[in-house]
């Protein structure tokens, strides 16, 4: 089997930017490995002296990030597992909130679920107008407990609320700018990536002192995310076990 298929998560560099991009083929879903491989690309673009800024990225073009494996969690048997799946999330959430640089994030098409957890978390993030967003995780019996404070400190409880609860329905990239969870929203991502690519060699060539100053107070009272999102993980990993969430992946499975 090509080792693409199996998903894949790149770094490269270029005066001082560090672009982190992940790759899978079921509409760029993160099993537990990729998700590992993210937290640990970001944690080290951070501690690179060479970095200045780092671009968090996805492959191809009309969806940003599907969530999580469906795969993968239809075979979750018991708790521990459940945790340690949805410490993915946490952990790759908690590596752009420790690390000391600035992570932006480019979002060219649809977010779900956990998707929506990555552009919240990322310091700045800007997107084309095909980046419809949904939190879908209580249409099949859990919640976005572990991405929920992410996506709240971004757009407020309100708007997390609404996300939460209508789990069914997308909402469009321009609602999610206007509650701040994108900064930009362009017409394609030629024209995104052209905005881009000024906006990063501008931003990468000032103070990274500054920056990382900048950056410890926007994540100021978030201290305890370490102890939040293992918990709000093992909340997950007890819902995942149920009857009605292994009936309701396998029927979501089925329309995939």
């Amino acid at each position: 089997m090509d080792k693409r298929q199996l998903g894949s998560v790149e770094t490269s560099h270029n005066n001082g930017i560090a672009t982190i991009e992940f790759f899978h083929p079921s509409h760029n879903s993160l099993p537990g490995r990729l998700l590992a491989e993210l937290a640990a690309a970001i944690t080290a673009a951070g501690e690179d002296d060479s970095v200045t800024l780092i671009l968090l990225k996805s492959a191809g073009d009309r969806t940003f990030c599907a969530g999580a494996s469906f795969d993968e969690l239809i075979a979750i048997e018991d708790l521990d597992k459940g945790k340690t799946f949805f410490l993915g999330f946490a952990n790759v959430i908690n590596a752009i909130r420790k690390c000391p640089k600035f992570v932006v994030g480019r979002v060219q098409g649809k977010c779900v679920g956990g998707g929506v957890g990555l552009a919240s978390a990322v310091d700045f993030c800007v997107a084309t107008k095909y980046a419809s967003i949904k939190l879908s995780e209580l249409a099949i019996g859990i919640g976005p407990f572990v991405v929920g404070p992410a996506v709240e400190r971004k757009v407020g409880r309100s708007a997390m609320s609404q996300l939460a609860i209508n789990a069914t329905a997308w909402k469009t990239a321009q609602w999610a700018a206007e509650k701040g969870l994108f900064a930009e929203v362009f017409e394609s991502a030629e024209e995104m990536d052209k905005w881009l690519d000024e906006f990063l060699t501008k931003t990468a060539g000032m103070n990274p002192e500054a920056m990382a100053a900048l950056k410890a107070n926007f994540w100021d009272g978030t201290d305890h995310w370490d102890e939040l999102l293992d918990a709000r993980a093992a909340m997950s990993g007890k819902l995942v076990l149920s009857d009605y969430t292994k009936k309701a992946i396998a029927r979501f499975k089925e329309k995939a």
